[in-house]
């Protein structure tokens, strides 16, 4: 029986929308193109999001990436409340899976920096049970170990858990954890697939 929902945030509650919030700084396209590979394609934002180093270190990072594109690269990473816009659905939702005796956890890589600016966007984590947030445990997605300390720090039994998440990999990793999963692609395939769990 299921007893918990667990989240995602990205692409689940909110929309991560980099490069939208990209093209807002009007850069011209190549430039923009730079500052993408620079920062959020760049497999140093997975360690952004692990939380290990400081907000100087992660900077000086990204503009290692491209030099050239310095300037731009600080006017993007150090304005990043735009950077994601949380679904009509999203408070609702949680609130309905609570009004209905579930338990509803979020777990989410997530940047310190981006969650500074954006927490205030976040205002459905008031209405959830609890949450782990990749930086605060130094640990990501698909990892192993993320799971363990979220089942451990809210005593949660993997099977009463299913957890939404819009990668695959990381609902694979799940699965290997004996939490049970739903690939999320959208709000309303995800009603209907949590129907075949007794949710909803």
């Amino acid at each position: 029986m299921i007893k918990n929902v667990i989240l995602d945030v990205g692409n689940v509650l909110v929309d991560y929308c980099w490069e939208k919030h990209l093209a807002s700084f009007g850069f011209p396209a190549d430039i923009a193109e730079r500052v993408a590979k620079a920062t959020a394609l760049s497999e140093d934002w997975e360690e952004y999001d692990r939380g290990v180093l400081t907000d100087a270190e992660v900077l000086n990072r990204f503009i290692e990436n491209d030099p050239g594109v310095e300037k731009e690269i600080r006017m993007y990473v150090e304005n990043l409340s735009g950077v994601i816009e949380v679904y009509p659905y999203a408070e609702e939702w949680i609130r309905a899976m609570k009004a209905k005796g579930l338990h509803v956890y979020i777990l989410s890589n997530y940047g310190k920096w981006t969650y500074e600016h954006t927490a205030e966007a976040l205002s459905f984590l008031s209405d959830v049970d609890g949450q782990v947030f990749s930086f605060e445990v130094h640990q990501i997605k698909p990892e192993p170990e993320i799971y363990r300390t979220l089942l451990d720090k809210f005593n949660l039994v993997a099977d009463e858990c299913v957890f939404l998440d819009d990668r695959r990999e990381n609902i694979e990793a799940a699965e290997t954890q004996g939490i049970h999963t739903v690939l999320f692609t959208t709000y309303q395939d995800a009603l209907e697939k949590l129907k075949t769990y007794g949710v909803m």
